[in-house]
């Protein structure tokens, strides 16, 4: 009696630890795909288990089904032996992160194929690519009939899969790129299916997921047009508060960064030269006596920074990026002190490279996490510019 028991708890526990396994590796690629331009899928898996056959033209093919496919089918990737399991790194790799198995490709590869059968009575979902290699251009290689076979062994339907946009993100022999990858899961085949029917059926959801055309804004198109022209970087360099008006940088950056999150650091560097040259006018401006108006500043801001700046010097710069003190105060009355312009520029070059670049960098993750939702940056850009003037009037409010 107490021989079976451990047995019994093991069979309990084995598909519960496989389908939290499978949840934690669905929310990392989730996780990557979000950052690297967004992953959306089409369709469902049928309940039950089932065999998934996709087309394969890229390493990041498996991640996407991995984000895609549903942790309760708990999905095994059928991966080629003779590459990922022919080292131990990359056996570790293969089956912790992508949960795959081995499948031989010079003999023996239907019988590693056949050994999945039972997994898949229990409900779990094989993912197979059955050209049995990565395709170029796009097109589609002739299907094996391995992955037919389990099906019919199993018992179970096969499940054609059409994936876009991999072959962007990570080309066949080529580097990393932001892309959207995009999966359609299409109406279960039954088992009996020819290896060209299955094949015709992925190519048909290929086609059609990569033709259908991405929503997007009219306003975010023309502002990428605008920040990826000859005319970008001086729009970031001329958009700066430093002098006199309140133009903040961060304003500007909030909404090209999110529309075009690749322009995000050439942006951000061109925001940040323009505030230093801001900056260091205004400084030199006051040291020679000129008075500039200054919206939206207050006698409390310019008495902080008179008191910062006798007791640290330039450094006292340091304080800007968190206490809401605009910079063109700093340079104004850091030239009224007599601060060295030197000096000056290092301390602030250090602040606001900190600030300008966090929030640069900060809305090109959000627009590649939102890229997939685009046609909504209309009302982004309406919720951002509602947020910095509620955010200004209580900086005003709180040093007046």
């Amino acid at each position: 009696m107490t021989s079976t028991l451990p047995r019994v708890r093991d069979r309990v526990a084995l598909p519960v630890r496989s389908r939290f396994a499978a949840a934690l590796r669905r929310g990392l690629w989730w996780g990557v795909l979000s950052l690297t331009g967004g992953v959306e899928r089409r369709g469902r898996l049928p309940r039950g288990g089932c065999v998934v056959v996709a087309n394969h033209s890229s390493h990041a093919d498996t991640a996407a089904l991995l984000a895609a496919l549903d942790a309760r089918h708990t999905p095994a990737i059928g991966a080629a032996a003779d590459y990922w399991f022919a080292s131990p790194w990359r056996r570790r790799i293969c089956r912790r992160l992508a949960a795959g198995f081995p499948v031989r490709r010079g003999g023996g590869g239907m019988d590693d194929l056949l050994s999945m059968a039972d997994e898949l009575r229990s409900g779990r979902a094989v993912v197979l690519f059955p050209e049995g290699t990565r395709g170029r251009d796009g097109e589609l290689g002739s299907f094996h009939r391995g992955a037919l076979v389990l099906a019919g062994q199993a018992g179970v339907p096969v499940v054609p899969v059409g994936i876009a946009g991999t072959d962007r993100l990570l080309p066949k022999h080529g580097r990393l790129r932001s892309a959207l990858v995009r999966v359609s899961i299409g109406d279960p085949l039954p088992s009996a299916v020819t290896p060209q029917e299955a094949r015709d059926a992925v190519v048909a959801l290929h086609s059609r997921t990569v033709a259908e055309p991405l929503r997007d804004s009219a306003t975010r198109r023309r502002v990428a047009s605008v920040v990826t022209s000859r005319w970008g970087v001086p729009l970031a360099f001329g958009w700066a508060e430093a002098l006199s008006w309140p133009l903040m940088p961060e304003l500007l950056l909030g909404a090209v960064c999110a529309a075009v999150p690749r322009v995000a650091l050439k942006m951000s560097l061109g925001a940040l030269a323009g505030s230093l040259a801001g900056g260091l006018l205004a400084l030199q401006l006051a040291s020679a006596g000129v008075q500039l108006p200054a919206p939206l500043t207050t006698d409390r801001m310019r008495a902080e920074v008179r008191s910062e700046l006798a007791l640290e010097g330039a450094s006292a710069v340091r304080h800007q990026p968190w206490n809401g003190i605009p910079f063109k105060v700093y340079g104004a009355e850091a030239g009224r002190a007599g601060v060295p312009a030197p000096g000056w520029l290092t301390a602030s070059a250090a602040a606001r490279g900190s600030r300008t670049l966090t929030v640069g960098l900060g809305f090109a993750a959000f627009g590649l996490l939102m890229r997939r939702h685009r046609r909504h940056y209309a009302h982004c850009l309406i919720l951002l510019g509602g947020g910095f003037t509620v955010g200004l009037s209580l900086i005003v409010h709180g040093w007046s």
